[in-house]
């Protein structure tokens, strides 16, 4: 089954790509993602641009409308995503605890639903 991780952080500014914090976190994603694709478990994962780059979209009437940064005033943030496939959500959780957010912030485990688009 597959799993969407949400990657969750406290809103506030990015680390510094010079810091030695940026590349102690940056060593430990690309050992947790390591061990995901040597698994067999990893599908995608990606970090997102800052939330201020967002666009909301809404549809009312048929009409779209398009509001500049998030859907809600937050003070979190949607940093990245993962999306893995595995047995159960106990695997998941698993993998989801290896993710060097969830000690900062926090990782929603969600399963996708099956559709026929998907399968």
């Amino acid at each position: 089954m597959k799993y969407l991780f949400l990657l969750h952080s406290p809103e506030g500014p990015p680390l510094d790509q010079g810091s030695v914090e940026y590349a102690e976190t940056f060593a430990e994603w690309a050992a947790v993602t390591a061990a995901m694709a040597e698994a067999g478990v990893m599908i995608d994962c990606g970090p997102l641009q800052p939330v201020s780059s967002a666009t909301t979209v809404r549809v009312r009437d048929g009409q779209a409308i398009l509001t500049d940064g998030p859907a809600a005033e937050l003070r979190e943030q949607v940093g990245g995503y993962t999306l893995v496939e595995c047995a159960d959500l106990d695997e998941a959780l698993k993998w989801a605890a290896t993710i060097p957010s969830a000690r900062t912030g926090w990782v929603d485990v969600r399963p996708v639903m099956a559709t026929k688009a998907s399968s």
